[in-house]
């Protein structure tokens, strides 16, 4: 005994469209993802540096040097200097420009507060453009606890 069993036209219709649901799922996804990782891999501190169109300053022909060393002696430039000639080597150095900028290398034995005594002094001489000279490290600081 055969039995035979027909339910009309087995050919399934052919469905000509995508579902772009779940594509457009995913691509959400990744927006939110992108969105919440992108502020963290910026630096720390949110600046927003406005643009300049100055000119770069050019280097200073003859920067001076004024060296702190580890047993409190000063140097200007090479020449040693002492305490009391301090104000008129520094007038002498930079021809009586205030405005000069003055590069203050000292060594690390020297504590702080002889350093920002000597810092005190050069802005009591009228000094106020100073800056600090250190030297490069190739490996990373350590980071603060």
């Amino acid at each position: 005994m055969a039995l035979l069993l027909h339910h009309g036209d087995d050919d399934l219709a052919e469905a000509h469209e995508i579902n772009v649901t779940p594509f457009i799922d995913v691509m959400l996804v990744l927006l939110i993802i992108f969105m919440v990782a992108a502020p963290l891999a910026t630096v720390d501190v949110a600046v927003d540096l406005p643009v300049s169109t100055a000119a770069p300053h050019p280097r200073e022909p003859k920067p001076i040097f004024l060296t702190l060393k580890a047993d409190h002696s000063l140097a200007l430039g090479e020449t040693p200097v002492s305490d009391s000639e301090l104000n008129a080597a520094l007038d002498a150095a930079s021809g009586s420009d205030k405005d000069q900028r003055i590069f203050m290398r000292a060594d690390t034995q020297v504590e702080y507060g002889a350093l920002m005594e000597l810092m005190n002094r050069l802005r009591a001489a009228g000094y106020l453009k100073v800056a600090l000279v250190g030297l490069e490290s190739r490996q990373s600081a350590p980071q603060p606890p």
